[in-house]
């Protein structure tokens, strides 16, 4: 019998409701969700900043899980303070230790559901191809970006982050509840389909491998002087290539996408994500790949939900 216990998190950002409703829903009539016999805990990530509708209080929750922070005894943030709480509770090493984090998000992006994972984590890899093979959603791959780290998941074995939009923040909506709900339900499935050994990996995973973040054309004091083109905007997983536009001044002026790096296509993601502006990101560039399924993956993935 696996000893598995997986973490489910909403609310990571006080101002995404959606998932953290689903909670608390479930937590109401626990007959909404079959646990699929695996041990599940859930929690509200940032309950400060939940209550008080807002994305967070000092910092970004989903930024604090870096080891030179979490080290830290000056750094009193309340983020901070909750991430070695959540550790402490439910980590690899916690009192209530869990080997799977799914951190539950929603964006004001057009991205439909899709998939985060931060690096090449071969247990990574094998979960997301599980679920992918299933319901077909999109794997971005976020790597390589030095400004962006401290991810909430990177700090548990295994973990990837399920991000469902368009919608506002602070905003129920039925169309991102029932795709949160029912996202929530493959997911527990197919984890429970491996520890029974009737999980059936694809050949292939297709991954949007992060190449670049882009921000928006800014004035002196740092306000943004266009915005997204209409011809972008929406077009999130859709490809573009080297003089599309990007973005448009009010007299008309337009910037288009201008990277010689760029031979093919590529494929943006996050455009206009409302969270993201103070992060001065705009849109990020992905280039979509097409990986053979590796067999240590699998290995890998067995390898922890046995131990």
């Amino acid at each position: 019998m696996s000893n598995l216990q997986v973490l489910l998190v909403a609310g990571t950002h006080g101002n995404e409701i959606n998932a953290p409703w689903v909670f608390n829903q479930w937590k109401e009539n626990q007959d909404l969700i079959d646990r699929c016999g695996l041990k599940v805990i859930s929690v509200i990530g940032n309950p400060l900043a939940f209550e008080k509708g807002t994305r967070y209080l000092h910092r970004d929750l989903n930024r604090s899980f870096s080891l030179d922070l979490l080290n830290s005894e000056k750094n009193t943030d309340s983020e901070i303070s909750r991430a070695k709480q959540l550790l402490a509770l439910y980590g690899p090493s916690g009192q209530n230790p869990s080997q799977i984090a799914i951190d539950f998000h929603s964006t004001t992006a057009c991205m439909g559901s899709s998939l985060v994972i931060y690096g090449r984590r071969p247990v990574d890899l094998a979960l997301v191809s599980l679920i992918q093979n299933r319901i077909g959603l999109p794997v971005y791959l976020h790597e390589g970006n030095s400004s962006q780290k401290g991810f909430l998941v990177e700090a548990w074995p295994c973990g990837f982050v399920v991000e469902i939009g368009p919608v506002p923040q602070g905003s129920l909506n039925s169309r991102i509840i029932q795709q949160t709900f029912q996202t929530l339900k493959i997911c527990l499935e197919e984890i429970s389909k491996s520890i029974t050994s009737k999980s059936c990996f694809p050949e292939k995973l297709v991954v949007h491998r992060h190449l670049k973040s882009i921000d928006f054309p800014r004035d002196s004091s740092g306000q943004p002087i266009a915005y997204i083109h209409g011809d972008l905007e929406g077009k999130d997983w859709q490809p573009i290539k080297n003089g599309y536009p990007l973005f448009e001044y009010l007299n008309g002026d337009i910037v288009n996408l201008c990277d010689n790096s760029f031979i093919d296509e590529v494929f943006p993601v996050f455009i206009n994500e409302a969270a993201y502006v103070e992060k001065n990101i705009a849109l990020s560039l992905t280039k979509k790949e097409v990986w053979r399924f590796d067999d240590c993956w699998r290995d890998a993935f067995y390898a922890l939900i046995n131990s």
